[in-house]
């Protein structure tokens, strides 16, 4: 009995079939003004700014002389399948936490988070 590897029929698999034909996409921008020319990206920004509204992320106060303010940076990532294909575009707005000095406005800018587990024990 002869098998099929024997007779040198070989099916390629089909995770890596296409590897050949693949570009490297380029995607993640490493400025605003790029990623708002990309139309997934610009649309990404679109929905997180709307998601972050809709939590009421923050709120937005007068300035005052004494405040010290944080700026923000946008993270963009493309998530790929495993054959290598855009899977979808992911966008996120964080905090420079980095411009913060610790002891000075550290424990100003940020309320620090307690776990509910935490309160119970302390409120016991």
């Amino acid at each position: 009995m002869q098998t099929v590897s024997r007779c040198g029929i070989h099916k390629p698999n089909p995770r890596y079939a296409n590897l050949h034909n693949l570009v490297p996409i380029s995607v993640e921008p490493k400025s605003i003004k790029s990623a708002k020319n990309h139309p997934g990206l610009s649309a990404a920004m679109e929905k997180e700014l709307v998601a972050l509204a809709v939590n009421q992320t923050w709120k937005l106060v007068p300035r005052t002389a004494d405040m010290n303010f944080i700026g923000s940076n946008w993270v963009y990532k493309a998530k790929l399948k495993a054959d290598g294909t855009l899977e979808r575009l992911k966008v996120g707005l964080v905090a420079k936490g980095f411009s913060q000095v610790d002891g000075v406005d550290f424990s100003e800018t940020f309320s620090p988070v307690v776990k509910p587990a935490t309160i119970r024990i302390l409120l016991m």
